[in-house]
């Protein structure tokens, strides 16, 4: 397959305001694209569509071939997507609500077993993982997200300002992880008012 996700001509009318106004890209196999722009410029709606939770006014948006509004089903099994304000469960510990995620991906004990394995790989928080959730960090909450969204490996993973409000330090960490999943062919969308929370990804697209 070429292309992750084509996005062709697409609009979102929500009445009298305009959302979004025909924007048209591609994101290859194994490639990170940026959405970048202002508060309010409609990267949060854009990514909304392509994760299926939108429905565009106007335009096409294929994921791995697959149209999102004949095969939205087909779509969703091969996406993943982590919104900006997405928070765990704060009385678990990372390892239960990563546990928890897994059986809500699969009801197969043995691939919850691997994309358990590969959430802890991917967090990299050690034994901070037998703590409640609402002990962590925002940037080891982030990390715990982010390992979520990507333990069943999927095709086309969307991030919705992955790196806002954290650190200089996590925030490179966030980046490292996203560049490592990438290296190893998955496919990244992300957003960022912050050009230079991005500036080091291969491409980025103004909303």
């Amino acid at each position: 397959m070429k292309h992750a996700l084509e996005v062709k001509n697409l609009h979102k009318n929500y009445r009298e305001v305009k959302a979004l106004k025909g924007i048209n890209f591609e994101v290859g196999a194994g490639e990170i694209f940026a959405l970048v722009g202002p508060n309010g410029a409609g990267k949060s709606t854009a990514l909304k569509i392509i994760a299926t939770i939108l429905t565009p006014s106007e335009g096409e948006v294929k994921i791995c071939g697959y149209d999102i509004k004949k095969e939205a089903n087909k779509a969703r099994e091969i996406i993943s997507y982590l919104p900006e304000e997405a928070g765990a469960y704060k009385n678990l510990s990372g390892m239960s609500y990563l546990k928890f995620m897994a059986s809500i991906f699969t009801n197969n004990k043995n691939q919850q077993k691997e994309f358990l394995d590969y959430a802890i790989q991917i967090a990299g928080l050690g034994n901070r993982l037998k703590d409640k959730a609402k002990t962590f960090s925002k940037g080891m909450t982030r990390k715990l997200l982010l390992a979520r969204t990507v333990m069943s490996k999927p095709k086309l993973t969307i991030l919705d300002e992955p790196t806002s409000g954290l650190d200089v330090v996590n925030a490179f960490e966030i980046r490292r992880i996203i560049k490592d999943l990438a290296k190893k062919g998955m496919s990244v969308l992300l957003s960022s008012h912050i050009f230079s929370s991005i500036s080091d990804a291969p491409e980025s697209h103004n909303a």
